[in-house]
């Protein structure tokens, strides 16, 4: 069913093509000023006009009248019997309901897209709408063709690989149930000037090369290992692989991408599988015509030449395949190829993703370690996006596509939706519009496919260019004098005759015919641009382009240019008027409404500082710039931007640190630095803290040249916090100290204390010594004592004596 977001779309286009046709219906009308004399020239002045086949309308009135709106047809008394308007119209013929899950009992029956079929029956100049869903269904089967360079320099890659087939099925397992593996190699073409070709190094190209010695003859493309679920064989035949050598540092490796495409057969590619094809080198490719080099003329054919030893047979016989080929073949066999290759290549490869479409492109480590991570990472890009192909695109069809992904917003001028989930359904919007009539008995058929998708919408396409009156056409009728044709309501007079009825001959004037070829009264006759004869204007030819109208008032050359060029090349003039194809709009049809040109790397239209206008970014915000609006030195929102791609550029860390998004939104020159200058003009310093506390500086600044240059430390500056253990110890030894210096205070003071009481002490001791050796009144004490005897008691005293 249709979003609610779809439905406003269709009503904001319907209210877009009313509003082209009633300023017509309210000022010129388009349909009576043409130059239609019969019915089929007026369907194809604008798909508004009807023509009128009754045979009584329009008597006295130029023959062109027949030619109007419906509408007016029927004020003016054409009866609705008789009014020819046929419409665009769209039927539905296959439409299966999207699955759910891709493995088990239904794979062969899984369906991604829908509707698969429907036929168009269009009317030239008038738009219709069509809606199709895509979803990628879970469990999906996989056939992954993993292609590798044998050449020399991939050694230490072939040893790292030798079990990857156990390591990458036990990931794959976790993604989906049913997964094959299969292996190729291949080298360059084994002929002078890409090998060496003296005797001596035609059975051991590393025939003195000391750091390696041994090592297989040359070869071209070599399939070793059909697609199989018996990963152990996998591990088997890549365990008994060599490495050769080839002469220049380029490889034949599109050769060997063209030959696993095409040679559906012997690789084994199924036909209900996502076919993936993970291509392994460490150095660029040989292109077309550098076949030249060695008396390569005949170029590729774009066919299978795989020998009964599964060897390309041609590789010496025709030049490399160019790149326009290579992706029209893997389009065809629905495959997506995925670049494995070493950061110095990454912007070349990054290149030919932009020329290949459903191509992608990782960073493969020197000595391939990377590998299972790097292929997971490639089915999860794949397996996130949906991007829409167009195949045998009819010239005469204008086709403009509008995506409805996750967030459920229309984006007109967008045939992709990313950053989507396994089971996520998207829906895309396309207008068809038909530009002209082709010739009678061609069969126009075109097909919408996701890219890597088996799945398709067949679209049948008819041209509602005949009238229905035209059948019973009457030749040599007395309608028309004997001398005409009745076709439709109208006369087609033999040559040299003229009027409504054939009634008249060329040359015949009068009177009452040359006020019939006045516009209005005062006007010239037939506008000055024609002769009147037998009360019609016979325009004259120009060498600009035609004269027409019913009094030569119109013509094809009269319309707003842009550059030059009549409409800007995008539309038709009709009487003064520029009539635009689909997608463009404008008084000279200059402004595109596509919009992909405005999405900005992060996805955003505009990078969020501008509105597209034209097919072309406007900036709003003060100081921003681009195509996209993606420079802006002085915007609040800079430094943030820019420091998401220095932590994936220099740090691999970050919220883009997969290499894909990396690479793909972070195309600014960073310069790494021991010490940052920050008195640059223009520069901004920008600052953040990092995950362990440290601060990292960079500067931001655009150079005269267009590009974003981002110079940074090479590493943030950290401030070491204190050791938890040393900062222990410290207070403990603080503590300690403090106690003992108050204990030795406090020892001081009662010393001192003491001390001073004791001299005191002592003084007192002194003096009282001197007071009993030298004070007169002092007498020792005198003790008495009574002693009772039996005769008598004596008192005796005792003072040193007895007295």
């Amino acid at each position: 069913m249709w979003s609610l977001g779809t439905w406003m779309l269709q009503a904001a286009l319907c209210c877009v093509l009313l509003q082209t046709v009633l300023p017509s219906a309210r000022g010129l009308n388009m349909c009576m000023s043409g130059s239609a004399t019969s019915c089929e020239e007026c369907l194809l002045i604008h798909p508004s006009c009807a023509w009128c086949a009754q045979e009584d309308f329009g008597r006295g009135r130029s023959l062109t009248s027949r030619c109007d709106f419906s509408q007016n047809l029927l004020k003016r008394g054409c009866d609705e019997h008789f009014i020819e308007y046929p419409t665009s119209s769209i039927n539905v013929l296959q439409n299966i309901p999207l699955s759910s899950k891709g493995s088990g009992s239904t794979q062969y029956d899984v369906v991604q897209i829908m509707p698969q079929k429907i036929s168009l029956s269009l009317r030239p100049g008038d738009q219709t709408w069509f809606s199709l869903q895509v979803r990628q269904v879970e469990d999906y089967p996989v056939d992954l063709y993993y292609l590798m360079d044998l050449s020399l320099s991939m050694k230490d890659d072939l040893d790292t690989i030798r079990n990857l087939g156990t390591k990458l099925a036990h990931e794959m397992g976790k993604l989906t149930s049913n997964f094959r593996l299969g292996f190729g190699s291949f080298v360059d073409k084994n002929m002078s000037p890409f090998s060496y070709m003296a005797p001596k190094y035609q059975e051991n190209p590393c025939n003195g090369y000391k750091l390696f010695p041994n090592c297989v003859p040359t070869f071209g493309f070599r399939h070793i290992l059909s697609l199989t679920d018996k990963v152990d064989r996998f591990n088997e035949e890549v365990q008994k692989q060599m490495v050769s050598r080839n002469r220049d540092a380029p490889e034949g490796g599109f050769d060997a991408i063209l030959q696993a495409a095409v040679c559906k057969e012997k690789i084994g590619w199924r036909k209900e599988a996502l076919h993936l094809l993970v291509f392994a080198t460490d150095d660029v490719p040989h292109l077309a015509l550098d076949g030249r080099l060695g008396g390569l003329v005949h170029p590729h054919d774009g066919q299978c030449h795989l020998n009964d030893n599964n060897e390309y047979s041609a590789s010496t016989k025709m030049d490399y395949p160019s790149l326009a080929l290579l992706g029209e073949k893997l389009a065809e066999n629905n495959i997506f190829l995925n670049f494995a290759v070493t950061k110095r290549l990454y912007v070349i490869y990054k290149n030919f993703t932009a020329l290949i479409p459903g191509t992608t492109v990782e960073i493969l480590d020197q000595d391939s370690k990377n590998v299972i991570q790097l292929i997971i990472a490639a089915y999860n890009n794949i397996r996130s996006k949906v991007e829409l192909s167009v195949w045998d695109h009819p010239e005469d069809l204008s086709l403009s596509f509008t995506a409805t992904c996750q967030d459920g917003n229309p984006l007109p001028g967008l045939r992709k939706c990313a950053d989507l989930k396994i089971g996520d359904t998207v829906s895309f919007n396309v207008s068809v519009e038909a530009r002209s009539c082709p010739p009678h008995g061609t069969d126009h058929r075109f097909t919408i496919k996701p890219v890597g998708f088996k799945d398709r919408l067949e679209v049948a396409v008819d041209y509602e260019c005949d009238c229905g009156c035209s059948r019973n056409a009457q030749n040599n009728s007395v309608i028309c004098s004997s001398i005409g044709t009745y076709n439709c309501g109208t006369c087609q007079c033999e040559p040299g005759y003229l009027g409504a009825r054939c009634e008249c001959q060329e040359g015949e004037t009068s009177n009452m015919f040359l006020s019939a070829c006045r516009e209005s009264e005062g006007k010239q006759i037939c506008s000055g641009r024609g002769e009147c004869s037998c009360n019609q204007c016979l325009c004259y030819e120009s060498e600009f382009g035609k004269i027409y109208g019913s009094f030569c008032e119109c013509d094809d050359f009269s319309c707003a240019r842009h550059k030059g060029i009549l409409c800007s090349g995008h539309g038709e003039c009709h009487c003064g008027e520029c009539k635009c194809h689909a997608g463009y709009i404008g008084d000279n049809c200059n402004c595109s409404t596509e919009t992909s040109g405005c999405i900005s790397d992060d996805g955003k239209m505009c990078s969020g500082r501008g509105s597209c206008v034209c097919g072309r970014c406007q900036c709003n915000e003060p100081g921003a710039f681009g195509e996209t609006c993606e420079k802006c030195p002085t915007c609040p929102d800079a430094c943030g931007t820019k420091r998401e791609c220095i932590e994936c550029r220099l740090f691999n860390s970050g919220r883009l640190a997969d290499n894909e998004t990396c690479q793909r939104q972070c195309k600014d020159h960073i310069i790494p630095v021991e010490t940052l200058k920050t008195d640059e003009p223009g520069a901004v310093l920008c600052l953040y803290k990092t995950d362990d506390d440290c601060v990292m500086k960079f500067t931001y600044s655009e150079h005269a040249s267009g590009q974003s240059i981002l110079s940074a430390l090479k590493e943030p500056e950290c401030v070491r916090g204190p050791d938890a253990l040393m900062v222990l110890v410290a207070v403990v030894g603080s503590i300690l100290l403090v106690g003992l210096l108050l204990l030795a205070a406090w020892k001081l003071v009662i010393t001192i204390h003491d001390r001073r009481e004791f001299a005191r002490f002592q003084s007192a001791r002194s003096r009282a010594r001197y007071e009993m050796a030298s004070n007169p009144l002092y007498k020792h004490p005198i003790s008495t004592h009574f002693v009772e005897t039996d005769f008598s008691m004596y008192s005796k005293s005792y003072n040193g004596g007895l007295h």
